[in-house]
């Protein structure tokens, strides 16, 4: 592969992980912000029963196929930009990082666990105490995978803003 091909490749799977880092960083803020305080404003049998059917709701192409798919191109640009000798390997690096660790990750060791406990709890009084520990618990996670995400999102712009500098300097 040519390395202009290289180049530009990476710069397109790069503006891709830009775009998907962003909208799962919207998502997250979006429940972070007013999505799980509005869900804390109903009775608790009504908040659990709304969580449970977001979270099924959640595991559609829809919003997997920006999740994972980013998860699966993040780390592209960065083995591109070794391979073709790029300056912008450590940020593409750190927007990798950011992205599978920040967000998938905290997902995997945070989220999904209390998703399951919820699914699981039974109705009434269990699933009323398990409801107020998951709010605080989920929330504050989220917004750790929420600025993960932001972070991933603008971490990788820079590289871009540096790919295209190299371009237009000539300077590799």
């Amino acid at each position: 592969m040519s390395p202009e091909l290289l180049f530009d490749v990476s710069l397109v799977i790069t503006v891709g992980a830009v775009l998907g880092s962003g909208v799962v960083a919207g998502v997250f803020f979006a429940f972070s912000s007013f999505v799980m305080r509005g869900l804390s404003a109903l009775p608790a049998d009504a908040g659990v029963a709304a969580m449970r059917a977001i979270n099924a709701a959640a595991l559609r192409p829809a919003f997997l196929s920006v999740f994972v798919g980013t998860a699966v191109v993040s780390p592209v640009p960065f083995v591109l930009s070794l391979v073709g000798g790029h300056d912008s390997a450590g940020l593409l690096a750190a927007g990798c990082v950011l992205y599978l660790a920040g967000t998938v990750g905290i997902t995997r060791i945070a989220h999904l666990p209390r998703n399951w406990a919820l699914d699981n709890v039974p109705d009434g009084e269990s699933a009323q105490r398990l409801w107020a520990r998951y709010l605080r618990e989920w929330t504050r996670w989220n917004h750790v995978r929420a600025c993960a995400a932001a972070a991933s999102s603008t971490v990788f712009t820079a590289a871009i803003v540096s790919m295209m500098s190299t371009v237009s300097t000539g300077i590799p």
